[in-house]
């Protein structure tokens, strides 16, 4: 599907079946422990990495995918849709946008975000993954260690 919808839509610069893995599921590996059972929102899902990775590999996560493009928005409806997750929501929102409820878990990648944009989003004493980027700030959060190389994954509590 990812292949299929990459011809039209640029999701990801992996070509080869390979280097979806490589960069899109084997990133998130280190992570597949942190979420608790129940909701984690994914702030500008893109490609579907991480959240819906997440959504798909924890069948106990109930994602919500933020991505405000068009086209990638409608990717990530048809990939929830195709893998049987009726109970992942993906919204045409960006992350200001999003008026829903605080989740326990926030994932985002690739976003230059400042930490403190996105402290409505995650419930007291709830976790932000950063997948990505160089080491950021903490600010209102206070960082706690990773499961993997801090470049590819910072990991951060919200003060309750």
């Amino acid at each position: 599907l990812l292949a299929r919808w990459n011809v039209r839509v640029n999701l990801t610069g992996a070509r080869s079946p390979g280097d979806r893995v490589r960069l899109l599921v084997a990133p998130v590996l280190p992570a597949l422990t942190l979420p608790g059972a129940g909701r984690l929102i994914d702030v500008g899902s893109g490609n579907g990495s991480p959240g819906l990775v997440l959504a798909l590999l924890r069948d106990d996560l109930r994602a919500v995918l933020l991505e405000p493009r068009a086209r990638r928005w409608a990717f990530l409806r048809e990939a929830a849709r195709a893998a049987g997750r009726d109970d992942v929501e993906v919204l045409r929102l960006r992350h200001d946008e999003y008026a829903g409820p605080p989740a326990p878990t926030v994932t985002l990648r690739g976003l230059a975000l400042p930490l403190s944009a996105l402290t409505r989003m995650v419930e007291p004493g709830g976790r932000l993954l950063v997948f990505g980027g160089r080491p950021l700030e903490a600010g209102t959060f206070r960082r706690e260690a990773s499961p993997a190389d801090p470049r590819e994954l910072q990991v951060f509590r919200r003060e309750a």
